[in-house]
């Protein structure tokens, strides 16, 4: 009998019941201080999304990141952003901000498949000028947003700064592994910069 096909049958319990999809996956634990320092680096080196974790949970990869955005008056040209295959959920920590969320991207854009943010963070997709008919949500520290793959989200205010703790699925498995020894190497030294 192969490895893989005996530890499939240590876990199993009761042949009859559902199989775990993850068989024999360990469990992760990013503390706060971790976090807080991902803070801390993108107001020092001026940056913005960051990727903490990735992590395999078997049918597919949960990305675990830090975004800290300034404040914004008004939207940047071609700011709004749309994710294949990746969806998005946000918990803001702090700030708030005015977040556009809907399907239809007006003026799409390739975001090409070199840039950084595609190769890591949230794979291909499109950025565009504006969501037509999107609907404005007023968001702030405690509230969550649900972003499925495919939905544009746009800011269009931050007052002072928003902070939010992003969650990332991954059904595809398109972005890379990335666990804590690469996360505290990252922290250990200026990010990369560029695309």
């Amino acid at each position: 009998m192969s490895t893989p096909a005996l530890a499939e049958e240590q876990v199993r319990i009761n042949p009859t019941d559902p199989q775990p999809t993850c068989i024999m996956c360990p469990g992760s634990y990013i503390p706060s201080a971790e976090l807080d320092r991902y803070t801390e680096k993108a107001i020092a080196e001026k940056l913005i999304d960051q990727q903490v974790r990735d992590i395999d949970i078997g049918k597919a990869r949960v990305g675990i990141g830090v975004v800290h955005r300034g404040k914004l008056d008004k939207p940047a040209p071609n700011s709004v952003a749309e994710h294949d295959q990746i969806s998005e959920v946000y918990h803001v920590i702090s700030g708030a901000a005015t977040l556009v969320l809907g399907p239809d991207i007006l003026n799409r854009e390739r975001r090409p498949a070199t840039m950084r943010t595609v190769r890591e963070f949230n794979g291909p997709g499109n950025n565009g000028s504006e969501v037509r008919d999107g609907i404005a949500y007023e968001i702030k520290a405690g509230d969550v947003v649900v972003i499925p793959a495919g939905t544009g989200h746009w800011f269009t205010r931050i007052d002072d700064h928003i902070d939010y703790l992003m969650i990332r699925i991954d059904p595809d498995k398109v972005t890379p592994l990335k666990g804590e020894v690469q996360s505290l190497e990252y922290l250990s030294k200026p990010a990369p910069r560029g695309e």
